[in-house]
């Protein structure tokens, strides 16, 4: 299996264009909206300060963008069961998503102040894969939230052209495994996504080191 097909949402989706390279046109084109909105997320909520909190509408506000004109449950919970190509996970049953995605954000929101930035982007990225909310765009829409829940405990939009959002699509492999392991320590009761910080460190590091590459105009390893 490819790296691009491994863990692929197999659903009842009711896509609105047909043709496959169409759609990766609109994908990727979307793509951009995506993070434009994130970004104007980010510094909004940076403004607000001790004031914001993550909600639900985060997550739909950022798949609404991200299947814009390619799906017709852009922006909404899926309405069915979901299977995930590739992996042993099963996701929750449809009607225990809205109630899921409530309890992330309350991890969220009840561990600020104690929890590392790098920790809470971690579990975002890990548990919105595990309930897998939508038909698809998951993945998408989780990348796209644990970078905003990173950059809005740093008070800051990271700077750097190799985003990590960026570097998970250009090397799926190790998400993919940080993902698998989270949900083996999941069904053993646990909360253990530590391969999933350990991933986001260093990814975090990279796109911080290429500000300096940029600044300095020198290669660092």
């Amino acid at each position: 299996m490819s790296d691009h097909t491994r863990r692929h949402s197999i659903a009842a989706e009711a896509y609105l264009v047909g043709d496959q390279n169409a759609r990766a046109e609109a994908e990727a084109r979307n793509g951009l909206l995506q993070f434009d909105l994130a970004c104007r997320m980010i510094m909004d909520a940076i403004d607000k300060g001790e004031g914001w909190k993550l909600r639900p509408s985060t997550f739909l506000a950022l798949h609404r963008e991200a299947l814009q004109g390619i799906s017709n449950y852009a922006g909404n919970f899926r309405p069915s069961t979901v299977e995930i190509e590739g992996s042993q996970h099963k996701p929750v049953e449809a009607h225990r998503v809205p109630e899921l995605i409530e309890e992330l954000c309350d991890y969220v929101n009840d561990n600020w102040r104690e929890k590392t930035a790098v920790h809470l982007a971690s579990f975002v990225m890990w548990r919105l894969n595990w309930i897998h909310p939508f038909s698809d765009g998951n993945g998408r829409t989780s990348r796209m939230v644990s970078y905003l829940v990173l950059c809005v405990k740093l008070g800051l939009l990271l700077p750097g052209r190799n985003t990590i959002p960026d570097q998970i699509v250009d090397n799926r492999v190790p998400y993919f495994d940080a993902l698998e392991a989270a949900d083996k320590a999941a069904i053993a009761g646990q909360y253990d996504f530590s391969k999933m910080e350990e991933l986001i460190e260093g990814m975090l590091a990279a796109q911080l080191t290429s500000v300096m590459e940029t600044a300095t105009g020198k290669h660092y390893l």
